[in-house]
């Protein structure tokens, strides 16, 4: 327990500046701009200063919680609490939305909403990672939602209102199978009511009630991660959404289905997920095939990129369906790593739409004499999705291999067919990807059009891009950083399923 409210600072302050903007005194775009931009610079540092100061080498990171009584009514509590498995994604959100409100230059129309909701959003993912109430995590998962339908429905392309639409109907719909999980397992889960997840990870519960549990809380995460056939929201979302929207959708949003999957499912219903566990690798092995697949036949370039996200996430799902702590610490890392690279791709994505205005591969052409920044670091982007060596990518999806083939849990003729499987998907993962590049960057077509380039890209770009790459190439090089982060707590949920 903590003198000093650092956690609920931390959840509170984006939402709480961003409702400031509205009576701020008039400076235009670019001033609107540039507090938001300082609000996340200054989240980022305190959730940096607060990780530095608290988390010492030989200190648990279970010691970092408050515990407020918040509505005496329904003995509901502030519970915050930061461990091993809730850093890495909070420290990716502060860096990633940080990036993202900087990358979003050419929004002119109601800046002051689109900054709001950019901070609102921000808040309501702390708060997800961070919660230590069930019935907060849910608050805090659904405050995210309406701001990504407000940011897809007023600032994306022609067909946003269809897909944000789509997007609220499935992750609404998601939401309420995740409520009715969090009410029966806080009423029925013990035999004192409790939504304390701390309290409720040592609980026991029939395993009937355990497999219920689990059902509704899978759907939930299914939606959000995406698990197929629950996935098809998400590259309409992306088709349509605006590129720093994309960003904190890519590098965020779908990571709060795997951490939920891990968090609840995993750590508090061990035996109902033993017993789903073979089902969820099948699943995750067809996801990573399809989702390729599926991706090489996409013309739009956003909808290409968002289904190489799916079939990545396919990995996550195989790493913490194998019940190692090599598995689900591959996928914690690969939850992070592509944290970085999908935010990336879509910034990229959104930089050479604003050059060249087409959205379709088969239109493009001849970019990389034209843009040959933009050439470069798409190209070493790619690189970082097809898992290259010496980035993030191929450590977070070898790691998983490893824990695949090392599981006790599985005989080892499944295992080597999923490890077959997922060595198909790494193989398909470069044909798209390069396919892409040569359909955007080579060849002639574009050379005829006028006023077709504008410029390069700018130091902004730039910025942006070289943020990002330096910790996908510092995880692929030293990737002990973010592993020694969740070892500990790795080990404590896996102990789970040979003592409990």
């Amino acid at each position: 327990m903590n003198s000093f409210p650092w956690l609920t600072i931390i959840v509170v302050l984006p939402i709480f500046a961003g409702s400031l903007i509205f009576v701020l005194p008039h400076r235009g775009n670019k001033g609107i701009r540039w507090y938001t931009i300082c609000i996340c610079i200054l989240e980022l540092l305190l959730t940096t200063y607060t990780f530095c100061y608290h988390f010492q080498l030989n200190d648990p990171l279970t010691q970092l919680r408050e515990d407020y009584k918040w509505i005496n009514f329904f003995d509901f509590y502030w519970r915050l609490g930061i461990d091993g498995l809730s850093i890495g994604p909070i420290l990716l959100t502060g860096f990633i939305t940080t990036l993202a409100t900087l990358a979003a230059r050419p929004v002119t129309r109601d800046s002051r909403l689109f900054h709001f909701l950019m901070l609102a959003m921000y808040s309501g993912q702390i708060g997800s990672f961070s919660s230590r109430d069930l019935l907060l995590f849910f608050i805090m998962w659904e405050l995210e939602l309406i701001p990504v339908y407000l940011l897809l429905s007023m600032w994306g392309g022609k067909k946003r209102l269809y897909s944000a639409t789509k997007f609220i109907l499935y992750t609404a719909g998601g939401s309420i199978f995740l409520l009715i999980g969090v009410l029966g397992i806080g009423l029925y889960g013990s035999n004192e009511p409790t939504l304390n997840l701390e309290t409720l990870a040592n609980q026991s519960y029939p395993v009937a009630l355990e497999i219920i549990f689990y059902i509704g809380f899978l759907i939930a995460f299914a939606v959000k991660l995406p698990i197929i056939p629950l996935h098809t929201w998400l590259p309409d979302t992306h088709g349509e959404a605006h590129y720093s929207t994309c960003m904190l959708l890519a590098g965020i949003l779908l990571k709060m289905g795997a951490y939920g999957l891990v968090r609840i499912n995993m750590e508090l219903l061990p035996r109902a997920h033993s017993i789903f566990s073979p089902w969820l690798i099948i699943v995750g092995a067809i996801q990573i095939i399809y989702a390729a697949l599926t991706s090489l036949s996409q013309r739009n370039l956003k909808k290409r990129i968002a289904y190489s996200s799916v079939s990545h996430m396919g990995f996550i799902i195989i790493g913490i369906s194998s019940i190692t702590d090599t598995g689900l610490n591959g996928a914690i890392l690969q939850i992070i790593s592509h944290g970085f690279i999908g935010a990336a791709l879509f910034f990229l994505a959104g930089t050479s739409y604003d050059r060249i205005r087409l959205v379709y591969l088969d239109e493009m052409g001849g970019m990389a004499i034209h843009l040959p920044k933009i050439f470069t670091m798409f190209s070493i982007l790619s690189m970082a999705s097809l898992a290259l060596p010496g980035m993030s990518g191929f450590l977070a999806e070898l790691i998983v291999f490893f824990g695949i083939i090392t599981s006790q849990q599985y005989l080892l003729m499944p295992k080597i067919v999923i490890t077959f499987v997922m060595a198909i998907g790494m193989i398909l993962t470069p044909i798209y990807l390069l396919s892409m590049l040569r359909q955007m960057f080579y060849g002639y077509k574009l050379f005829n059009v006028p006023n077709s380039y504008s410029f390069d890209s700018g130091p902004r770009e730039l910025f942006v891009s070289i943020s990002i790459l330096l910790p996908i190439i510092g995880i692929g090089i030293y990737p002990d950083f973010v592993l020694s982060l969740s070892v500990d707590k790795v080990e404590a949920i896996i102990s789970n399923y040979f003592y409990r």
